[in-house]
């Protein structure tokens, strides 16, 4: 595809205005990775259901060449779907810090070039992730399924030129009936060995079964022991049982090659008291062998919604993210969570462990403006151990029920994550041009990667009002900024979702 020289977006001076509210955006350089939609119309090969929003992305992921810290490389859904997934996977490449950007599709749909021939044979893909091994090969990982059929398929695919072309996807999983749900992947090539590289996610059963306690979501796990060339077949590493499941498995590495997989487990959800944790496994010897599971703490979270509407957010309310200080070893987990509001709103929280994830601390709030609705936190050590935290929130909204104004924020600590200092990454865009998939949507997570000492947020924002681009991917930029006031008004989630409700809302697909 040709390359796009995409201009900086000078929000250092630039007056941003939405829905009568004007305020002075932050002095932060945002880079846009994403453009126009390269993909067909009704590329699919099928007919589709639900409302698709042509030229939106949503969800990005971001991973930083260790070969060369000026080569970025991102991925995002694009022209996502109300009810689930888009039309494919894109790429983007930087060879510049993100100055400028180029172009490419994995094969993971038919809309991205994907065929029988090539594994890729599917009508949506959703849950982009990628990850740099320390030689230079990429390695992407999709969630591919259709919409008009129950086949659905776990694929990855590699580069060995920086990104710019993709492998045929090799299938580690695959099933072909609704009742079947395969979701939340996410790969991770060690970065200590790059003949190692992981694969993890949940499968759901008995989706159809009028019982719902016979429902089930165990974690699956796949490796590669040859740099992606091949993989072995996948197995189940942790089962919690009936009428329950894990979601948003994740593997880190430790300095000295030990696993960590981070999920939430939600357990007997039809009980008197169900049980809500994010939990961690660990392997000490390449995922051959997992421990039971370990605790880090509860997940309280409760959703996001318009403050002034009821509008639902859809959120990373059950999707924490986890990072690992290359140096020291040290493991620090975020995830949204509602206890230091007692319930009333939703937060970014954050826990440490400094004993290989045996034991955690307690979790603290890093989100500065207490009293605003916050979201979807992504989390980072730099080469320095500096940790940050990326994240929403409503801060900046007015009574204004017509916009919904929301904000991204950088938050650092400098000691180990016991006390932060924020900063505004952009001004405040509508949230409510997102694309509407069982919440105003901007993706699930978000990308939070770093180059040397500079950390580098890669997120979604919406193009306020333009409902033909609702949204665009950028990464941010010279982020050494003041600390930000927390301004803003009280404002409290009166629409609190259920524990199915919000589990369901990030489902691949919703039937």
């Amino acid at each position: 595809m040709n390359k796009l020289i995409l201009g900086t977006i000078a929000l250092s001076l630039a007056l941003v205005s939405t829905g009568g509210a004007t305020q002075a955006a932050a002095p932060f350089e945002l880079q846009r990775a994403s453009g126009a939609s390269p993909f067909a119309l009704n590329c699919n090969g099928a007919a589709q259901t639900g409302i698709n929003y042509p030229n939106a992305e949503v969800e990005p992921w971001i991973t930083v060449n260790p070969r060369n810290p000026n080569h970025l490389v991102s991925v995002w859904q694009q022209d996502r779907w109300s009810n689930g997934g888009s039309n494919g996977l894109l790429t983007g490449v930087s060879l510049d810090g993100g100055s400028t950007w180029q172009r490419s599709a994995a094969k993971f749909t038919r809309c991205s070039g994907g065929t029988v021939a090539n594994h890729g044979d599917y009508e949506r893909a959703s849950d982009p992730w990628v990850s740099f091994a320390p030689d230079g090969t990429l390695h992407q990982i999709s969630l591919s399924f259709d919409d008009s059929d129950g086949n659905q398929a776990i694929l990855v695919s590699r580069s060995t030129d920086g990104g710019l072309h993709w492998s045929n996807p090799i299938e580690l999983q695959r099933d072909t009936a609704f009742d079947f749900g395969l979701d939340k992947e996410a790969i991770t090539a060690d970065p200590n060995n790059s003949r190692y590289v992981y694969a993890v996610w949940d499968r759901l059963t008995d989706l159809l079964n009028p019982d719902p306690t016979q429902y089930t979501g165990p974690t699956w796990f796949s490796r590669s022991t040859d740099g992606g060339a091949t993989w072995e077949p996948a197995r189940n590493i942790y089962d919690p049982g009936r009428d329950s499941q894990t979601i948003a498995n994740q593997i880190a590495v430790l300095p000295d090659g030990t696993l960590i997989n981070v999920m939430v487990s939600f357990i007997l959800f039809d009980s008197p008291a169900p049980a809500v944790n994010v939990v961690v496994l660990r392997s000490t010897n390449h995922g051959v062998t997992w421990s039971a599971p370990i605790i880090v703490n509860s997940l309280q979270a409760i959703g996001v919604v318009d403050p002034q509407t009821g509008h639902a957010v859809r959120t990373g309310d059950t999707i924490p993210d986890i990072a690992v200080d290359a140096h020291s070893g040290a493991v620090y987990v975020s995830w949204q969570d509602s206890r230091f509001s007692a319930g009333a709103r939703d937060g970014i929280v954050l826990s440490k462990s400094t004993d290989g994830g045996r034991t955690w601390s307690d979790p603290v709030q890093v989100n500065k403006a207490r009293r605003a609705q916050a979201f979807t936190g992504s989390v980072d050590v730099n080469t320095d151990g500096v940790v940050a935290v990326t994240y929403y929130d409503f801060r900046h909204d007015t009574r204004n029920p017509n916009t919904l104004l929301t904000n991204y924020w950088l938050a650092t600590s400098r000691d180990g994550g016991r006390t932060f200092s924020e900063t505004p990454v952009g001004g405040s865009f509508d949230m409510s041009t997102a694309p509407d998939a069982l919440g105003y949507f901007v993706g699930d997570y978000e990308g939070l990667a770093h180059a040397g000492d500079a950390f580098l947020p890669f997120f979604v924002r919406a193009n306020s009002g333009n409902l033909a681009n609702r949204t665009d991917a950028f990464v941010a930029v010279n982020s050494d900024i003041p600390d930000a006031s927390e301004g803003g008004f009280t404002d409290v989630n009166t629409h609190r979702a259920s524990l199915r409700a919000l589990i369901a809302s990030h489902r691949a697909r919703h039937h």
